[in-house]
């Protein structure tokens, strides 16, 4: 199995996430008692989301890229980027290796293909609704026609990420909230909803949508192990 090299702590909770799925489908797909090949660098997440909120990219990809090449040379042989966000910088942090790097974008836009949807709902931070390195490249890659909630529903879900999810409050209130603006966007004619921060799939399960939900920590985490035992 290759190693995988996880950049993560954005926040810790979702990475928390990504390291027990990660050693659960590698135990799953190789049995016994076998786990993940994998190295993890956590950032101060305190540190990123100012730099996301001054709107300071560049210093943020510069962390970035550094923690890809501590990970690429302890051995990571393909990298992640443990959130959907701070995708904005993913061609600085591949520019800054020489092993691959997964995007998660193109493994969710994968799964949404592969279950025969195109048009779907976006749930992310305002960064990934609003802006277009996240849309753009699924479209770009997997031709979806992406739908986003209106501007006081994305200030909600924004909201809910940064000051509850990052932070480990699962509210039901805020589940409720989720839930009626994923009705929305079902209403608008989104045939799948991509859950478009790692956190939130904390938050909603496929129980409260009335469509098929992507998670996409889960996803990406499944490409990644596919991608490591490729050769094995």
């Amino acid at each position: 199995m290759k190693t995988l090299g996880l950049i993560g702590g954005m926040s810790w909770e979702s990475t928390a996430e990504y390291y027990r799925t990660l050693n659960e489908l590698t135990r799953d797909r190789l049995g016994g008692l076998h786990s993940a090949r994998l190295v993890l660098y956590s950032v101060d997440f305190a540190d990123i989301e100012h730099l996301q909120a001054a709107g300071r990219w560049e210093e943020a990809g510069a962390i970035l890229a550094d923690a890809a090449l501590a990970l690429e040379a302890a051995g990571a042989e393909l990298l992640l980027i443990c959130t959907n966000t701070m995708h904005k910088v993913a061609d600085q942090v591949a520019a800054a290796v020489s092993v691959p790097l997964l995007h998660l974008a193109d493994a969710t836009a994968a799964a949404v293909r592969a279950a025969g949807l195109r048009r779907v709902g976006l749930l992310g931070t305002a960064f990934t609704m609003e802006q277009d390195f996240y849309r753009g490249r699924l479209a770009a890659t997997g031709g979806l026609d992406v739908l986003t909630p209106g501007a006081d529903s994305r200030a909600l879900v924004h909201r809910v990420i940064y000051e509850e999810l990052c932070l480990g409050i699962i509210r039901e209130e805020s589940r409720a909230a989720y839930c009626r603006i994923i009705a929305d966007l079902v209403a608008a004619g989104a045939e799948g909803i991509i859950l478009g921060c790692t956190e939130i799939e904390l938050l909603v399960h496929p129980e409260d949508s009335p469509v098929p939900v992507f998670p996409t920590a889960r996803l990406h985490a499944e490409a990644a192990v596919t991608a490591a035992l490729d050769d094995e």
